[in-house]
């Protein structure tokens, strides 16, 4: 027997408890849909392949997916391809690049009972270790921070500030490298507040940097376009948004990015058309088919902010219908999609699937406080159920208030606050002295003091579809 083997298995397992990879950053399956990730996963490498180091920790990463479904034999396949890769890549200088990828196997054969093997990586990475030390032995090697970045950007939505943390210790050691600099703006564009002023967004200053470092890169372009849109830099957003189409006009994350500016400036058509194209090439992304979702939903909307829709009944329930056609998908796709599963029930309550529509915000409701996961987004779709399909207003000012209640500087909160002011209001115009009416804008007033949001924002809503307009 190898005297590897004599090695006590406990001593084994204090030894790989100390090793940084996918096994040691606190990742649990329950965290994340593996499914969906799987795909974003692969589809990622069929994009990168041309771009090896995106690929590299694509494979490597998705080797720790295949292990959380229980595929120890693919997720040893992945490892060995991203091992392979990254010694073709970085020919001699390659070892530290392997940090992940050999604790990854070192875990991996654990876990196969291959003890010898396990053994074989652990003493790679001792000599790693000795070959490229860091400054103190709680400091990680630029490439562990920045595929730990990579990687919990990827996991879940809750772990978008920790992967922020692990760029900037990456970009302390290599302020100037562009990968760093790429996860470290994109990070920050899903952690900065929507509410920052241009001159003082950190998103758009970094954008700027990882540009200035690698120009080339048509994602990174695409989101500074759609950044700077918030900010009503029309010009230079349509400039880069352009560009970056020009650029790389079959990058699904280009144009995903691209769709969106379009969506949110108003050519829908524009939008749809690229979303479309986007699934062609990947069909199976969630996002893609919540983004189209998202614009035959505007398009509906646009018909009642414009008066048009009077008569077009015909046209409302084919958005509808196509609405709910990408929602399904996108729920399917990713389960626990809380924002697409209770956009999907309140589109069954429009197409009058009442019986439909209750189960699914049930179920919406299940998943959301389950997971801790946008339950105010529920309530408000839950409370716009309520007040068009259901005709209740005692419970759609329920759900109105306990999404201000739990998320009054959100846009759905300041969407509640609105909801809310309207039905007092009315109230009110009938009854001037409806003591409920004045609780409803007292409690308004009350959130809106403890947290600032706008409830006077004269922005169409959706619920207009609702109030306007009988499918029978």
């Amino acid at each position: 027997m190898n005297s590897s083997d004599d090695i006590p298995l406990d001593t084994k397992l204090q030894q790989l408890e100390q090793l940084e990879c996918h096994f040691t950053w606190d990742l649990p399956k329950e965290s994340a849909d593996l499914s969906d990730l799987q795909t974003r996963l692969e589809d990622q490498i069929q994009l990168d392949l041309g771009k090896k180091a995106g690929a590299i920790r694509s494979y490597c990463f998705l080797a720790y997916v295949r292990y959380l479904q229980g595929f120890l034999d693919d997720a040893l396949t992945n490892l060995l391809k991203s091992e392979e890769l990254t010694k073709e890549y970085n020919g001699d200088d390659c070892e530290r690049f392997l940090i992940v990828t050999y604790g990854n196997l070192a875990w991996l054969h654990y876990h196969r009972r291959s003890y010898s093997q396990c053994e074989s990586y652990l003493e790679k990475l001792v000599g790693i270790k000795e070959k490229f030390p860091t400054t103190s032995p709680t400091e990680l090697h630029p490439e562990v921070y920045g595929q730990k970045g990579w990687t919990y950007l990827k996991f879940a939505h809750k772990y978008k500030q920790i992967a922020k943390q692990c760029f900037e210790k990456a970009l302390e050691l290599e302020p100037d490298e562009s990968e760093w600099n790429a996860g470290f703006g994109i990070a920050l564009h899903r952690t900065e507040s929507k509410k920052t002023r241009l001159e003082d967004s950190l998103v758009v200053k970094q954008l700027r940097r990882a540009l200035e470092i690698n120009p080339e890169d048509a994602v990174l372009m695409a989101l500074l376009g759609l950044r700077l849109r918030m900010f009503q830099k029309h010009d230079e957003a349509e400039r880069l948004i352009e560009e970056a189409l020009d650029m790389d006009p079959s990058n699904p994350h280009v144009i995903r990015y691209v769709g969106k500016c379009f969506r949110q400036g108003g050519s829908v058509d524009r939008s749809i058309a690229l979303l479309k194209r986007a699934v062609e090439r990947t069909p199976n992304s969630c996002f893609l088919h919540h983004q189209l979702a998202l614009c035959y939903r505007k398009k509906k909307d646009d018909l009642f902010c414009r008066g048009g829709a009077r008569g077009k009944g015909r046209e409302v329930r084919q958005l509808i219908a196509q609405c709910i056609h990408h929602l399904q998908l996108a729920t399917t796709l990713k389960s626990n999609f809380i924002l697409a599963m209770a956009d999907l029930a309140l589109h069954y309550g429009q197409n009058k699937e009442i019986d439909r529509a209750e189960e699914m915000f049930q179920e919406t409701f299940k998943a959301a406080k389950e997971n801790h996961d946008n339950v105010h987004i529920v309530h408000h779709y839950y409370g716009e159920f309520q007040q068009y399909q259901k005709k209740s207003q005692t419970l759609a000012i329920k759900h109105y208030k306990d999404c201000l209640t739990l998320g009054f500087n959100t846009v759905e909160g300041s969407k509640s606050a609105r909801s809310l002011k309207k039905i007092a209001e009315k109230r009110l115009a009938r009854y001037p002295r409806d003591g409920e009416a004045f609780e409803i804008l007292e409690f308004v007033q009350r959130a809106k003091e403890a947290k600032p949001f706008d409830a006077n924002n004269d922005e169409c809503l959706s619920t207009l579809f609702d109030q306007q307009l009988s499918l029978q």
